[in-house]
């Protein structure tokens, strides 16, 4: 698995954006998620 560094306000944001006891995986493949969807949206907008 590789291992990824981030600086502390990357952290505190990333803290500020989880539910409960959400992993941090689980938030970034949720935040992924919606980054795709937003492009295919744009995409098939025009």
């Amino acid at each position: 698995m590789p291992r990824v560094e981030l600086d502390e306000e990357t952290i505190e944001r990333l803290d500020a954006l989880k539910i409960e006891d959400e992993s941090y995986d689980e938030l970034i493949t949720e935040l992924m998620n919606i980054y795709e969807a937003s492009e295919l949206t744009l995409h098939h907008g025009g």
